[in-house]
């Protein structure tokens, strides 16, 4: 299928520009994607780069609070902004006419933020109060992704909980958001993407026009993530009052998306072979069979969804069930699976529906603006190859049975992380 064509740039502040037109798109998508996550706090400092996302949007130099939202509102358009474990993106989708509004908003925010103290103090009662809703107060609330990296991994880079503790976030200081800014939010630091009807000559002038005059800052260095594989299995509990029924999340080490790509694709393809509809591999064994010991079960890559993060990534299995059913015979049953797919490989036809299955639905998920801009800014930003996504499609209709094999085989009991969630605060034996 044809690719519409990219556009790299970068200016001499530091600032990455990737443009794409999209011919007859009606409106236009902007994400400006910084190299700060979760995986950027240090000790102490839990959940501030999600505090410090609901810190950008109360003011500038030129927008006032909350302005940000009311102007591209009153623009046709929408705007938001999320978190993640390597990097925070900014995101709006507006009509074409109004493209040069947004890059000033987004450039005034980029060259002089403003942070004061009520400013902090009412966002992190905003963001606790998220904690509560989302979390604390809701059954399932954040699993496995707050808990589980905790268990499979061991530096703090990796194992906190991006969401924080309160008292992290009660203790932060307007003169810590500010030295954060400062050194993360700078322009080296950061990907402008802009995708949608446009020409891109004129979109990198008003780029140029809104985003040169940003000063640049130096670059803070990629935070060490590198840890080792487990050497043996790792297991841990996690009590959920509000829960009605048990679960259990199996967490795996997946290939390095940005050196071991095909590695990383057999996986999504085998998340989808195990776990993708009724009729999958442990859809049949553990949901729908005869016995069945699970309600729901699902396999997906990355805590997020796949290429959202960089190595270290997870390949995730969470499986509901009843407190009845012990973790140990679920994770027999997945075991037997895998082996049968590791010895023997997936069937023709079973492989083929899987790979259909997910090449469709990725065509389908980049037919949306706001997923197919923050997608090409997200595979610039981690790996440098916002090409990527075009060629997402075919490369996952590419892999192959014996490619699939090894992913299965790849996901060793002895290196693996269990959390089993026990529901109600009852005894976890």
């Amino acid at each position: 299928m044809s690719r519409p064509p990219l556009y790299r740039s970068t200016l001499p502040n530091g600032l990455r520009l990737v443009v794409q037109p999209v011919a007859g798109a009606p409106c236009v998508g902007v994400a400006v994607h910084y190299d700060v996550g979760f995986r950027s706090e240090p000790p102490g400092r839990t959940g501030f780069a999600h505090l410090f996302e609901h810190v950008m949007f109360q003011g500038s130099e030129h927008v006032g609070p909350a302005d940000h939202f009311r102007l591209v509102q009153a623009s046709g358009g929408t705007a938001n902004g999320s978190t993640h474990q390597d990097h925070t993106d900014y995101y709006q989708v507006v009509p074409v006419q109004a493209l040069e509004r947004v890059l000033f908003l987004e450039a005034d925010r980029m060259r002089a933020l403003s942070v004061t103290e009520e400013t902090l103090r009412t966002q992190t009662a905003v963001v606790k109060e998220e904690i509560r809703q989302t979390v604390t107060d809701r059954p399932y609330g954040g699993f496995p992704w707050t808990v589980l990296p905790a268990v499979l991994y061991r530096t703090h880079a990796n194992a906190h909980n991006g969401y924080g503790a309160f008292e992290d976030l009660e203790a932060a200081t307007v003169e810590e958001c500010q030295a954060f800014y400062d050194t993360y939010y700078a322009p080296g630091n950061a990907v402008l993407t802009i995708c949608g009807d446009v020409d891109p000559g004129r979109a990198a002038d008003l780029v140029a026009r809104h985003f040169g005059p940003v000063p640049a800052r130096p670059v803070p260095p990629p935070a060490d993530l590198c840890e080792p594989v487990p050497a043996g299995p790792r297991h841990a509990t996690h009590h959920d009052p509000h829960a009605a029924l048990a679960a259990t999340a199996v967490g795996h080490r997946m290939p390095d998306a940005e050196t071991r790509l095909p590695g990383y694709l057999a996986h999504m393809v085998l998340a989808e072979l195990l776990t993708g509809r009724d009729t999958s591999r442990l859809g049949r064994r553990l949901v729908h069979g005869d016995s069945a010991p699970a309600t729901d079960v699902s396999a997906s890559c990355g805590l997020f969804g796949p290429l959202r993060a960089r190595d270290p990534e997870t390949f995730l299995l969470v499986a509901t069930h009843p407190s009845t059913t012990g973790s140990d015979r679920l994770l027999a049953e997945v075991d037997a699976e895998l082996a049968d797919l590791a010895t023997a490989g997936p069937r023709e036809g079973e492989l083929a529906r899987s790979r259909a299955l997910i090449t469709s639905a990725t065509w389908r998920g980049f037919d949306n603006l706001v997923v197919r801009t923050r997608a090409l800014g997200t595979c610039e930003l981690l790996y440098g190859a916002p090409e990527l996504v075009d060629d997402l499609g075919d490369r996952l209709a590419a892999v192959g049975a014996e490619e699939v094999a090894a992913a299965a085989a790849a996901l060793r009991p002895h290196e693996r992380a269990v959390l089993s969630l026990i529901p109600g605060g009852g005894d976890p034996r």
